[in-house]
Formats: C-alpha cells, sequence, structure tokens
C-alpha cells in the first residue's frame, strides 16, 4: 500500500522545508509514504529546495498554470508512480501534519473514496467574519448542488483513493475544490469529512486576490459544474421560470380586457407572453438535449477510465525495480 503526498507550489522556496519537514515518514496500514512536489512555474528555486528537504518526486510545470491544474498533473503523476491513496496538501503548512493519517484511515477501512479534512470554518479564528460567512454560506451552497452534506467546501486538505482520483476530472482554471465535491456527489462516491487542525498562517492566500474576484470566480465554477452534470435540472428550472413569467402576463391580459374591460392597449402584453412562452418551451427543449450530451459525457467519462486503468496496469505489469530509486523530476 502506497501513499504519496503531493503538494501543488508556486514559490513557496520559504514555506516549503517546514512544510516537507513536518509531513510523516510511515503511517499505520501504509507500507510506503512517498512526496510528489508540484512546481507551478515557480522561478525561487521551489523544486531544488524541495529535492534538498526530501521530496521523492517533482512534476516541473512549464509555466505558471493555477491551482487546478496543479492538482490535476499532480493527480496523474502520483498514479504513474504507483499511488493506492493521494493525499494533498498545502505548501504554506497551513494544515497540521499529524492529521494526515486521520485522511487516510477512512479509505484503508473501505468506508471512504474522498475524504476532506473540515477545518471548522465557521468558528476559525484565523478567519474574519466576513470570510467565516462566506465560508458557510459556500458550503451550504454545494451541499445543495452536489447533494451531499459539506461543512467545509473549499478544504484543500484531501485524500483520495485510486480509484477516486483515476475518476477525477476537473476542468475548472481556478480552483478544484468545488468543482470535484459536485463530481463526486453526481457520482454518488463515498465522501467523509474529518476534523482538522490548522498552523497559524505563514502567508497571505494567493486564491482569493480579492473578494469580488473570489466571489466572481466560485460563482463560475459552481454553476459550470452544476450545469454539466444536472443540465436537465438546471434548464427545467429556467424553462420553468420563462414559461410561469410568459402564462402571468397572459392572465394579466385576459383578465384586464375581458373581465374587468380595463386593458384596450395591452397587445403589447401578449405579444411579450407570446416571446416567453416559446422561449420557455425551447429551454425546455435545450435541457433535453444537454442531458442527452450528458450521457454521452458519461460514457466517455468511463471510457477514460478505463483506459486510464489499463495504462496504469501495464506500467505495473512492466517488470522495475525500486531499489535505490533516485528522486524523480518530470517536466510538463
Amino acid at each position: 500500500m502506497k501513499l504519496i503526498i503531493q503538494i501543488p507550489c508556486y514559490n513557496e522556496a520559504k514555506t516549503l522545508p517546514q512544510t516537507l519537514q513536518a509531513l510523516p515518514r510511515s503511517l499505520p496500514g501504509v507500507d510506503q509514504v512517498e512526496y510528489l512536489i508540484i512546481d507551478d512555474g515557480s522561478q525561487d528555486g521551489t523544486a531544488e529546495v524541495a529535492l534538498h528537504h526530501g521530496a521523492h518526486h517533482i512534476v516541473r510545470l512549464p509555466r505558471h498554470v493555477g491551482l487546478a491544474a496543479g492538482f490535476t498533473a499532480g493527480l496523474e503523476a502520483c498514479l504513474n508512480h504507483g499511488a493506492d491513496i493521494i493525499v494533498n496538501t498545502d505548501a504554506d503548512n497551513q494544515y497540521q501534519a499529524e492529521d494526515i493519517r486521520l485522511l487516510v484511515e477512512p479509505i484503508l477501512a473501505g468506508r471512504a473514496d474522498l475524504v476532506i479534512g473540515d477545518r471548522g470554518v465557521a468558528t476559525l479564528e484565523a478567519f474574519s467574519p466576513l470570510k467565516r460567512l462566506l465560508q458557510r454560506l459556500g458550503s451550504w451552497v454545494i451541499s445543495q448542488a452536489s447533494g451531499i452534506s459539506t461543512p467545509d467546501a473549499t478544504s484543500g486538505f484531501r485524500a483520495l483513493s485510486r480509484q477516486a482520483a483515476m475518476r477525477t476530472l476537473v476542468l475548472s482554471e481556478y480552483s478544484y475544490t468545488l468543482e470535484t465535491l459536485i463530481q463526486a456527489g453526481a457520482r454518488r462516491m463515498a465522501i467523509e469529512y474529518v476534523s482538522v487542525r490548522t498552523n497559524p498562517q505563514t502567508r497571505p492566500s494567493r486564491l482569493m486576490k480579492s473578494l469580488p474576484h473570489y466571489l466572481a470566480s466560485s460563482t463560475a465554477t459552481i454553476v459550470r459544474a452544476y450545469t454539466m452534470y444536472r443540465p436537465l435540472r438546471v434548464f427545467t428550472v429556467l424553462g420553468s421560470l420563462i414559461i410561469l413569467l410568459g402564462l402571468a402576463l397572459g392572465v394579466r391580459f385576459v383578465y384586464l380586457n375581458y373581465i374587468v374591460r380595463q386593458g384596450s392597449g395591452l397587445v403589447q402584453s401578449v405579444i411579450f407572453s407570446a416571446a416567453l412562452l416559446i422561449v420557455g418551451f425551447q429551454v425546455l427543449l435545450i435541457g433535453l438535449l444537454a442531458d442527452l450530451v450528458g450521457f454521452n459525457r458519461k460514457i466517455l467519462e468511463e471510457l477514460l477510465f478505463r483506459l486510464r486503468r489499463l495504462e496504469l496496469d501495464q506500467k505495473e505489469a512492466a517488470p522495475t525495480s525500486d531499489a535505490h530509486r533516485p528522486p524523480t523530476d518530470i517536466s510538463h
């Protein structure tokens, strides 16, 4: 049983040594623990610092592509290195590394495919009152979108089984945390949350550049992911609202023009009502087509999963020797 702890990094040469030093060297139920660093186009020698402080694998991205792409590249590299369990953590030592055993235990016990560390965002002193409120609101929205109870939607401290990692697809260019939860809920993965501890903040968040930017990016990610996995529900709601508005205008015209006879000159309302009804029915049809496209996407995702599994099985079947293996440094 191999566990690989992956750490996406962008210019983390100062904080990375402390983070790597705190990581566990062994865990109950795990035969091998390795560290993998995703160097997201750093310019401060992050990769060299990582190798010097005990990282087993380095994935160098040619330029800064963002957290979501770095997370995805890390999953792919971990799978290629034979990981049975993958733990993702932050380079700024935000999470207490001792709690990695709590993330891994539900997967080792066969209870979960995805385990997420719950920081207790509602009471976290490091967050401002406004940020705590937004975190609670965001977690509630993700709970509604994914269909699973979500106390901490934005936590990046998480563990994935090999099967879950092979099925994970991240299309967002902003962050992986929200999209993967909606995706996991749609696929009915077994998900657990465990309470974890955090360390004092070492630097400001790079993901939250400003409140408007964070809200806009998170909202776009949620809407896009939810529409992708629940298209019929989204378009049915939109189409129904438009049809109801059109019917309301039609009823208003009939009431004023034929019942109380005060509706002279309301022809515009009839035209607008007819237009809304037509558009509403068109939106419903688009929803049906999007749902059919969704079925095709599920087939393609299943094919991709089987292809990944086949490729990894072939790699594992090839004769290799791990004795005295030096750290690997891979450029993407």
